[in-house]
């Protein structure tokens, strides 16, 4: 399968290239800083452009099969970033006749954390949430087959494939998930076309 990643420098976007890789799929890794990509593999091309250019993008996504993104957003501060990055994304592949995307989001984005401590998350993240729950919404208004990943606090631990589901809200005392497993969990999605406009949230 032909995959093109989004956020491929970011943490959790390096585990989806590495595994992607390690699964056999040819990867193109669209990135501003080619940089701070320290992988490198036959299978991997690396794509320098910018998410916000509608023509870098048609152009990276021409050909692929499917689309992960583990865009983000680099301070608590309001920025739309993502929204208009879905907006350039979701364009180009009515352009390519691509169907298929996972999007890591983040848990809250439905106001879907329980408790106090929940309530508290959600206030200091609203800004990021809010900048991921209107990527969501262009996601579930275009004619796409998504798959939204919701994890709780993102670790840096090695891929364990024991994380838990959850359709609806978060798993039961969920506190956290590593990279790996959230890499894991959305490519597995992709590859087995499963959680088909489904948003599930994961935690270990």
């Amino acid at each position: 399968m032909k995959l093109i990643i989004f956020g491929a420098t970011g943490q959790t976007g390096q585990e989806l290239v590495k595994q992607a890789i390690a699964h056999d799929h040819d990867v193109t890794a669209f990135v501003r800083n080619p940089d701070k990509l320290a992988l490198q593999d036959e299978r991997l091309r690396v794509v320098t452009g910018d998410v916000l250019n509608q023509e870098d993008v048609n152009a990276a996504l021409a050909g692929q099969d499917a689309v992960l993104t583990a865009l983000g957003t680099e301070s608590l501060a309001y920025s739309g970033f993502l929204e208009r990055s879905l907006v350039r994304i979701i364009n180009a592949m009515k352009v390519s006749g691509v169907t298929r995307i996972g999007y890591v989001a983040s848990a809250g984005v439905d106001k879907e954390l329980p408790g106090a401590q929940g309530l508290l998350a959600q206030q200091i993240l609203k800004n990021p949430l809010r900048d991921h729950r209107q990527a969501i919404d262009l996601l579930k208004q275009a004619d796409v087959d998504y798959t939204v990943a919701r994890p709780l606090r993102l670790m840096n631990g090695p891929l364990t494939g024991m994380y838990r589901q959850a359709a609806d809200g978060v798993p039961d005392q969920a506190k956290q998930i590593n990279r790996a497993d959230v890499a894991h969990f959305l490519l597995g999605a992709i590859e087995q076309d499963e959680s088909i406009r489904e948003s599930v949230g994961l935690a270990e």
